[in-house]
């Protein structure tokens, strides 16, 4: 699985705000905020991740913890967005099973101007070692099919996203245009009763994962992002709260 940026929302303490910090995190269902009655509206979905390593003879990861993020129907990310900053939804983190798996239920992301629809996660080698965000063993992206995002975009709670939709490619995604194969989800189901979600993701745990390089100039979208791409449909997913550290150098090509 490729190595991707963690964007500017990352939640993980690497860029102010820090959702691994707070008991509750380790939960299956990430729909609502853990210290809030907030829940997120939008397309239900169920996301399955099967992480091996290679190392291992692509044996089952267990015991790694996987800690998965993506923005609202809005295309807002909780913590970071105004208003957000105490909501926690669309964040959590499951423990790999015996059969390699870790299950979220969620909703279906928007999709903000500049980006492709897609799902942020990080793996660590075990549940002790989330706290600090260094010791992920992969950050990554998984992206989401055009047919089924463009169905969910039908919706009304999606305001904005078609029209971002058709505004960008795969090949235009500024993460996502040096290759996908390996990070576009299967998905199955409708609209009216949800979506299953599935990747698998294969790491090479003896080696150090490597940082994407960064293109050029920086956009509203944080280090390293494209002019002009990167804001949510609603109006923009805010700034990280005042007093919150620079971007990590090596933090990527994301805007989100």
């Amino acid at each position: 699985m490729p190595t991707e940026t963690a964007g500017p929302y990352p939640g993980d303490g690497s860029n102010g705000a820090d959702v691994l910090e707070i008991s509750g995190v380790e939960r299956s269902d990430i729909t609502s905020s853990i210290d809030t009655d907030t829940t997120a509206e939008g397309t239900p979905i169920t996301l399955t991740m099967t992480v091996t390593d290679l190392a291992e003879d692509g044996a089952a990861m267990t015991g790694a913890a996987v800690y998965v993020w993506h923005c609202d129907a809005e295309g807002e990310y909780s913590m970071y967005g105004d208003g957000l900053e105490d909501e926690t939804y669309l964040r959590g983190v499951q423990v790999v099973g015996d059969d390699g798996t870790v299950t979220f239920t969620s909703i279906f992301p928007g999709c903000y101007s500049g980006r492709w629809p897609h799902i942020h996660f990080e793996v660590f080698p075990d549940i002790d070692s989330i706290t600090d965000a260094g010791n992920a063993v992969l950050t990554s992206q998984l992206a989401l099919p055009e047919d089924v995002s463009t169905d969910v975009y039908s919706s009304s709670l999606y305001d904005g996203s078609a029209q971002n939709l058709d505004a960008i490619t795969l090949e235009s995604d500024n993460v996502f245009s040096d290759g996908w194969d390996l990070q576009l989800a299967t998905v199955t189901g409708d609209v009216d009763a949800g979506y299953q979600v599935s990747i698998d993701v294969p790491i090479d745990t003896s080696t150090e994962q490597e940082a994407p390089e960064q293109p050029g100039g920086e956009g509203p979208g944080g280090p390293g992002a494209s002019d002009g791409g990167g804001a949510p449909p609603a109006g923009g997913a805010g700034e990280p709260p005042e007093g919150a550290p620079d971007m990590p150098s090596d933090g990527g090509s994301d805007q989100g």
